[in-house]
Order: structure tokens, then sequence, then C-alpha cells
């Protein structure tokens, strides 16, 4: 393979990559290395450079990283998901849930079809954020941003922008019409940690005693607390569990298999999903260890026991901005229990992806010092224990429901439509509810759009030992 042995030539005075080239050639080999699609690009090609002098001529020509990145990639209807940062310190940060956030988690609508402007409505505020002190909440409707009219050309700058501080107004909805009220709230981004953890209740409901988890993003820092959560529901004796993902855009895989073995607790060694890499990644772990190529339900985090509540059925509430590790678990725990899912179809992610670092290994260890770049290119594909993992247009849901902006209710509260839903079939007692369809809007983005991460499902770490098996 050439990427190797470029490796082992430089031991022999080989031509190695320029100080103006070393980013690029960090790209490549990374991507050559890893990248799911590998074998379906040419540049990628094992054999595609005969030296790293070759190598280097074709990298000089794109001076601009990101240019490199994106040409290396196949169509992006094939890969949507695949990043690239000139700053690993923020990186890092967000896929942990710290961001540069004001605390106003809102989705993005069209203002009416074919319309190029844009509403925005809060789904939830972070508490401890600016916006947590402010006269905001759930279900009020923005149009505007500074006195200027939200638009599908100019969303990105005024609420994603630089700017760290600014204004939302506010507006009314009446017979069709979203009418300006006058109002509105000064807002200032911080770096903020969000607690995935936003919601943890017991629900008693006609002799079940419900578990209600409102889990906002996989981030393993938190897994911790999260047991903590499932101890507590434990401990109450719930009968019955309601795992709410509606604005779950996902995180680590590690952390997808913590919470399904939290969930049931009665599969621990059991296979919870299996992972697809590019051929000659694929081939060396089928030869080495097939093992590392699958993920486990378990009964610990660390040497902590995990609060497992033995569950048999689950019924978990999805929007379309349920993504990737929310997928997973959804997916993951199929084979193994009943899973039934209330609400609107997911984002439809079944890759995962990994951080890749300018060292020797592409890991964490002995960075290049003289960049911050880092990547987060697709390097698998994820299935369940029986194999299944084609949902690239999203999970169905068993009961179709959409939030409406005429009564999305109280995150937690037994009458909030999704919740009620998942009641209503938990006990058997029908509840009724008066939804308006002419409020409800179809997604056009979300607030975690913000982050380039957004709707990443990723391994903790790159594995290792592959440069060296593979030279």
């Amino acid at each position: 393979m050439a990427f190797f042995t470029f490796q082992s030539c430089q031991d022999q005075d080989d031509v190695a990559a320029p100080d103006n080239l070393e980013v690029q050639d960090f790209i490549w080999k990374g991507l050559n290395l890893y990248y799911l699609w590998q074998a379906d690009v040419p540049n990628l090609s094992d054999d595609r450079f005969a030296t790293q002098e070759e190598l280097n001529t074709f990298l000089s020509g794109y001076p601009v990283p990101e240019n490199l990145f994106n040409a290396l990639r196949v169509d992006k209807s094939i890969d949507r998901f695949s990043w690239i940062v000139d700053d690993y310190l923020e990186l890092e940060g967000q896929l942990q849930g710290t961001t540069k956030n004001n605390g106003v988690e809102f989705g993005l609508s069209y203002k009416s079809p074919g319309s190029t402007e844009i509403i925005g409505w809060v789904r939830y505020i972070i508490p401890n954020s600016d916006a947590a002190t402010k006269e905001i909440k759930r279900g009020d409707i923005f149009t505007g941003v500074d006195g200027t009219t939200l638009t599908i050309s100019n969303y990105k700058t005024l609420l994603f922008g630089s700017n760290n501080d600014y204004v939302l107004n506010l507006a009314d909805y009446n017979n069709g019409t979203f009418t300006p009220n006058k109002k509105s709230v000064a807002l200032t981004k911080t770096v903020l940690d969000e607690n995935p953890i936003l919601i943890n209740s017991v629900i008693n409901s006609y002799g079940h005693i419900i578990g209600y988890l409102l889990y906002n993003g996989f981030y393993s820092k938190y897994d911790s607390q999260l047991n903590d959560a499932f101890g507590a529901l434990k401990s109450q004796g719930i009968t019955d569990f309601v795992l709410d993902l509606r604005y779950n855009s996902g995180g680590s895989i590690q952390t997808a298999a913590r919470l399904a073995s939290m969930i049931t607790g009665q599969f621990t060694g059991q296979v919870f999903a299996k992972q697809q890499w590019n051929a000659k990644i694929q081939s060396y772990f089928n030869a080495n260890n097939p093992d590392q190529l699958k993920n486990f339900f378990t009964d610990k985090i660390g040497t902590k026991a995990i609060n497992s509540v033995g569950m048999t059925k689950i019924y978990i509430l999805t929007s379309k901005s349920t993504a990737s590790a929310s997928e997973l678990v959804i997916n993951g725990l199929k084979p193994y229990m009943t899973v039934i899912q209330i609400g609107d179809v997911t984002t439809g992610k079944n890759v995962g992806s990994v951080t890749l670092y300018d060292s020797p290994t592409f890991g964490s260890s002995n960075r290049n010092p003289n960049h911050r770049y880092a990547m987060q290119p697709i390097v698998l594909k994820i299935v369940n224990s029986l194999g299944i993992g084609d949902y690239y247009n999203g999970l169905n849901p068993n009961y179709p429901l959409k939030e409406s902006l005429s009564n999305l209710g109280v995150l937690g509260d037994e009458s909030e439509p999704l919740l009620s839903t998942a009641i209503g079939k938990i006990t058997g007692v029908s509840r009724m509810m008066k939804l308006s369809p002419a409020k409800e809007f179809e997604l056009f983005k979300d607030s975690k759009s913000r982050n380039v991460l957004q709707n990443q499902m990723h391994l903790d770490k790159a594995p290792e030992g592959l440069l060296k098996a593979l030279e």
C-alpha cells in the first residue's frame, strides 16, 4: 500500500511533505487509512502515488486544507456527515456538549410552503444559561434577529455567526399569520456545558409507575450522572419507561451501549451493535481481533456497576432531529425487546466517525504542534446484532405525531402530546388531544446546526495498532 510504503521510505531519506503541506499530508493519509468510502475515491487509492514526492505534487494543488478534504470525499448525497476543523480544542468541547451558546434551543421552519422566510420556535432552555435568566420559554416564536427578518439566506449569519450578542424579535401566530408582537429578548452567548439529562422523573398513572427521561446528547463525560439517573428510577420501582430522544442528535457510541445496558440489564455480554469499516480495516479486524468490531451490552462503567432497570418494552419519543447515536439505541434494542417509537421520522444516520489528529498514530498523543487541524470523517457503518442498519431515510415511528406549535405543552408534563400518547399506550387509557394541523411546520434546521458536528455518532478514539499492523 502506498501510504505505508511512504512511512518506511521516510527512514531511507525519501522526500517528506514540506512544512506548507503538512496539514494536507495528514488529511490524505488519514483518509487513505480510515475513510469508509476510501475504495470509492480514486485519489485515495493505495497505489495512486508511487512516492511521497508524487503525493506532494498532488497536495500542492490544494493550498486550502478544507478544499482538499472536500475533494477527497465521495458525493455528499452519500457522505453527508464528514467534517474537518481548524481547531481541535473546539471540536473536543463540542463532542462533550460544550459550545458557545446563549441557552435557547430552537427549531427553524419555513414560514409557509415555498417561502424564503423562516420562523423559529423555542424547544427548551438550557439551565444555567443566559437565556435561563431571561423572559423566554418553550413555545415562544421569533421571526427576526436584531430587527432583520429571518430568511434561508441570512439565518446562519444572524443566529450562528461570530456575534455573541443578539436580540430575538418575538411574534404571535393568529389565524394563519405571524405577527410581530413588539416583544424582544436580548441574549448573550457564553461557553456553556449542557448536561444532556434535562428531565428525569416518575409518573404514576393507572397503576403504572412510569419512568421518563428527556436525554439530549450522548456526551460520555456525563455517563456517571446518567447512571445515577437510572439508579433513581430503579429505586422507585418503575414498571414502564419512556425515553425522550426528540432533541438528541447523537454522540458517543460507547455511551449508546451503556444507555442500552441501563435500560435492560439482562443482556450483558451480548452484541448490541456491529461495526463495518472499509475493506482493509475490516479484513485486519476479522483476522486479528473480531470483537473490536462489536459493541456489547455491559454491566459496568469502569469499575462501577451499571444501574439497570430490566425493561422488556420501551417507548421512545422522536423527531426529525433524532439522529445517529439516538437511532443506534432504537435499532440496537429492537432484536432484544419491544421498541415503540412515537413522534416523527428520525434523521437517518447509520454511520459513525472518529476524531483524527495529525500525529504518528492519528490519535491525540504527540500531535503536531504547528497547527490544530483535526478531522471527523465517517469511518464506519453500524448495524444491530441481526445485521440490520439500512435506515438512511430515517426510522419510522409506530405512532406518527409531529410537534405542533398550537400545543407544544410542557416537557415532562403528562399532558404534553408525545408523552401523553406514550402514557396512553402504556396504560391502555386513551388520551384525546386537539391539535391544529395548520400550526405544524416542516422542520428546516435546528439550533444544534450551530455545531458543525451535529448529528454525530462517534468512537471515543481511533483503533490502535492499525498503522504498524498494516505496514
